[in-house]
């Protein structure tokens, strides 16, 4: 899902291995000089009646057209970074599986697919068009071994929920020996849902059901994941399905496990472009191409994980400014860094 158009440059430098730069100005001091800004303040109206309308659209088109016109070139770029923000990939032990939650072209697969040789990526989007691209791009891409290390399949998980193959019911239960009042069994996806009668992931893959459910001999589902990433993918969802999203990535978690979080943080620069007609309210933004941008502070991001179910590792801003020689205009980037961890059984 993600929107690369205002995606980071996460180094600063000449050569291959840039330094990694993220404290390059005080958060608290933009905030400051944005919120006793009153061109910025009239920017923040809320517009109930234009959000509701939104909100209940369906986001999943906007996406695929998104992807549609941006499957060729390069507007993407892989994000290296994420490897010295999660080192944990790194040091997995053992066949390590990971689910990339909005995949969208694999700019975030990459990197971990090259430097891992035992890590199993499982990366979902709600767009065919960008599951298309990321998988070009992994068999494409020089120094990856073995793409059979990489599914992608496609699901909606903005309103739907993880497929079973990924983590059965009877596995999510065991995960989670206390489940909320409300069951939600009848809202998790069949294997069929999401492979189509045949289980066979659609053409894209061309992966065979028994290739996945074979890892550790499980024969109803690969037993749930290590790690989950959301990497600008959540700020894409509409607000109020945001807690739903979270809940899903806990449950096919295994405990210990860990998620990885990088996205839009408040007061960024993109969010100050946005005109008042586009605002949805509370830090929402819908674009002219109608996805949605959400655009987080550290007590919004705190109260969503924990609430879940999650225990906050670590969450801090992002702060790092680049310079447009073009425009000559300096531009201040936020984005927001986290790692939540589902407790141990």
């Amino acid at each position: 899902m993600e929107h690369a158009g205002e995606e980071e440059v996460a180094g600063k430098g000449n050569g291959g291995d840039t330094s990694y730069y993220c404290e390059d100005f005080d958060w608290e001091d933009l905030r400051n000089e944005i919120e006793t800004n009153t061109k910025n303040q009239c920017q923040h109206q809320h517009q109930a009646k234009f959000r509701e309308e939104v909100e209940d659209g369906s986001n999943k088109d906007a996406w695929q057209n998104f992807h549609q016109r941006h499957s060729a070139g390069t507007f993407f770029k892989e994000r290296k970074y994420l490897l010295k923000e999660f080192p944990e990939l790194l040091k997995a032990d053992g066949i390590t599986r990971v689910l990339e939650v909005g995949c969208g072209n694999g700019s975030s697969v990459l990197p971990i697919l090259r430097q891992n040789t035992i890590i199993f990526v499982y990366a979902c989007d709600c767009s065919i068009v960008a599951l298309e691209k990321a998988q070009e791009m992994v068999d494409a891409a020089i120094g990856v071994s073995g793409t059979h290390r990489f599914k992608p399949f496609c699901c909606d998980f903005s309103i739907g929920a993880f497929p079973n193959w990924l983590c059965c019911m009877s596995c999510r239960e065991s995960f989670q020996p206390q489940l909320d009042d409300k069951k939600e069994g009848n809202n998790h996806l069949d294997t069929k849902d999401v492979l189509g009668e045949d289980h066979n992931i659609t053409t894209y893959t061309g992966v065979d059901i028994k290739e996945i459910t074979d890892h550790g001999n499980k024969q109803c589902c690969i037993g749930g994941v290590d790690f989950v990433t959301l990497i600008f993918t959540l700020s894409s969802v509409p607000l109020k399905r945001m807690p739903h999203v979270i809940k899903e990535c806990l449950s096919i978690l295994k405990p210990g496990g860990m998620l990885f979080f990088r996205d839009y943080g408040l007061y960024d620069m993109t969010m100050l472009r946005f005109p008042p007609a586009q605002n949805l309210g509370d830090h929402h933004y819908v674009r002219g191409d109608g996805t949605f941008s959400y655009y987080f502070s550290l007590d919004v991001l705190r109260e969503l994980f924990t609430s879940a179910g999650f225990v906050e590792m670590e969450s801090r801003f992002c702060c790092v400014q680049l310079f447009n020689h073009r425009k000559e205009q300096k531009m201040r980037r936020v984005w927001v860094h986290g790692k939540f961890q589902k407790p141990p059984r």
